[in-house]
C-alpha cells in the first residue's frame, strides 16, 4: 500500500514540524509511544509535556522512556490535558511546535475512562493559542464507541469554524472502511 495509514501519517507530519530543541505536547500518554517518539524528535535540548488522567498511563510511559534512555526531556503530568496551561512553563509560551491526542480510550484499560469534547476542546484551544507559527496539532479521532462519536461531532464542529485566515484544517482517513476506523484532523497554525 502506497498510502500511509493514519498513525505512521499523525508521525510523518510531525517529524516535518517538530526539531531537536522543539517543545511539544502529547496530551493522551497512553503507553508512551507518541511521548517516546515525540521526546526522540525534541531531543534533550527540547521538552516534552506528556499528560494522562491515568496514573497507570503515566507509570507505563515512564518507564517506556527509561528504556529508552529518554526520559529527560519529557515532563509527565498526572493531570487532564484541559489543565494545559496549568503546567507550561513561561519561557515555553507561544513556542508550541506540535502536539498529539489519540482520543478514546487506552487499550487494554479501564474502557469507561475516555477522553471528552469538552476537555478535548479546552486542551485544544489552550494549545491553539501557545503554537507558534506553523505549529501543528494532531488529533487522532477513534469514534467507534458512544462517546467517541459525541467527541468526534463536537471536535469537527469546531475544526471546521477555525479561521482559515489563521489555521490550515485537514482530514485524513479511509473512507471505505467498516467499523468507523480512526482518522485524523490537524491543525497547523498558518505562517
Amino acid at each position: 500500500m502506497k498510502l500511509l495509514g493514519v498513525l505512521p501519517f499523525a508521525r510523518e507530519l510531525l517529524s516535518r514540524a517538530v526539531v531537536a530543541g522543539d517543545i511539544v505536547v502529547d496530551g493522551t500518554a497512553g503507553n508512551g509511544h507518541d511521548t517516546l517518539f515525540l521526546a526522540k524528535l525534541v531531543g534533550n535540548s527540547g521538552r516534552v509535556y506528556s499528560f494522562d488522567v491515568q496514573q497507570g498511563a503515566i507509570a507505563a510511559t515512564k518507564k517506556r522512556l527509561t528504556e529508552n534512555g529518554l526520559l529527560e526531556p519529557v515532563t509527565l503530568i498526572h493531570d487532564g490535558h484541559e489543565h494545559f496551561l496549568r503546567h507550561l512553563k513561561e519561557e515555553h509560551m507561544g513556542k508550541i511546535s506540535g502536539a498529539i491526542f489519540n482520543l478514546g480510550y487506552l487499550p487494554g484499560s479501564d474502557k469507561s475512562v475516555v477522553t471528552t469534547p469538552e476537555t478535548t476542546t479546552a486542551a485544544v484551544i489552550s494549545i491553539l493559542g501557545e503554537l507558534k507559527k506553523e505549529g501543528l496539532i494532531i488529533l487522532v479521532v477513534y469514534h467507534g464507541h458512544e462517546e467517541g462519536k459525541l467527541e468526534r461531532d463536537q471536535l469537527l464542529t469546531f475544526v471546521r469554524d477555525l479561521a482559515q485566515e489563521e489555521y490550515h484544517v485537514l482530514e485524513y482517513g479511509f473512507t471505505n472502511q467498516k467499523n468507523n476506523p480512526p482518522f485524523i484532523i490537524a491543525i497547523e497554525k498558518r505562517g
